[in-house]
């Protein structure tokens, strides 16, 4: 993290169960904004969803989800309910973001329920940690379709909307472009995918500045304990070392509330939060003490 939120100003939020961040001067900053998600129904799209919406935002829960799946767990309409509790206002909509019409369908109905579009958190991803010789055509076009496509289209359909507002955020879920040959050397595929949209969050910095629409990509540190940890990386074993995705979620608070000229950055969650006078991690953690799992993409200390 090269620059510091000079304009924060943050104490511990005792409130909200493993939400542990506020503003003080800027409390209800996202009081009627409309914030797009997408990949909202689970996991970290909805943690970062319910941060916002206990702010008082309007979130659009855009996602394929429409039926309980047990091993996923969540759909768009049981996410907009919880952020409905949680003090916000929620637009389920079904998107897949491989698919440009249920894009531009999805923008056009939060702009017509909301008025309008103030952030965009591009979170949608898929994965396939495979080598090159076993990664199917069918799963290369899957993760390049929804992470570098998807979220390519998805961004292009609301930039009209971004440059009317005032202080408007894109933030990408994808990580630091980290050269280390070992990201590389295992799954090709999917390291390229994560790349491009951690470039594509630069490039829109630079096209988007005199805009005044501020692009920046957030990973996280360690594993987060979401159903693709759980099913697709490391079952049980990996949740318990891993964080709940509100220290996610807190980071991106914290980014999509700093004025726009903080731009350009690929960010580490625990860099973020550190700056925003957060330096205790434990109540984020699964098993509080246990050993952490390193994430992918991230250098160890």
């Amino acid at each position: 993290c090269q620059r510091k939120l000079s304009d924060l100003q943050i104490i511990p939020h005792q409130h909200y169960p493993r939400s542990r961040i506020g503003l003080i001067i800027q409390r209800m900053r996202f009081q009627n904004k409309t914030i797009l998600i997408t990949g909202a129904s689970r996991g970290i799209g909805k943690a970062i969803a319910l941060r916002l919406a206990r702010e008082g935002a309007n979130i659009v829960v855009a996602a394929k989800s429409t039926e309980e799946n047990p091993k996923l767990g969540g759909t768009i309409y049981s996410a907009a309910e919880e952020i409905r509790a949680a003090g916000g206002q929620a637009l389920p909509l079904v998107c897949d973001i491989r698919d440009e019409e249920q894009i531009r369908s999805t923008v056009a109905k939060a702009v017509e329920t909301f008025g309008g579009i103030d952030a965009l958190v591009n979170n949608a991803s898929a994965i396939s940690l495979t080598p090159t010789e076993k990664t199917e055509s069918k799963r290369f076009d899957l993760m390049f379709g929804i992470n570098v496509r998807g979220t390519f289209l998805m961004t292009q359909a609301c930039i009209p909307y971004l440059t009317k507002s005032s202080g408007a955020h894109i933030l990408t879920l994808s990580p630091p472009l980290n050269l280390d040959m070992k990201w590389f050397a295992d799954h090709a595929a999917y390291t390229l995918t994560k790349y491009n949209m951690s470039m594509l969050a630069l490039a829109w910095a630079a096209e988007f500045r005199s805009a005044n629409i501020a692009s920046n990509a957030l990973w996280p540190r360690t594993t987060i304990a979401t159903a693709a940890v759980k099913n697709l990386l490391g079952g049980d074993a990996l949740i318990n070392m891993s964080r709940h995705p509100e220290i996610v979620a807190d980071a991106a608070y914290c980014i999509l509330s700093s004025p726009t000229s903080f731009t350009g950055q690929t960010l580490i969650d625990e860099e973020v939060l550190k700056l925003n006078g957060i330096s205790d991690f434990e109540p984020y953690a699964v098993q509080p003490g246990s050993k952490l799992f390193t994430d992918l993409f991230v250098s160890e200390d």
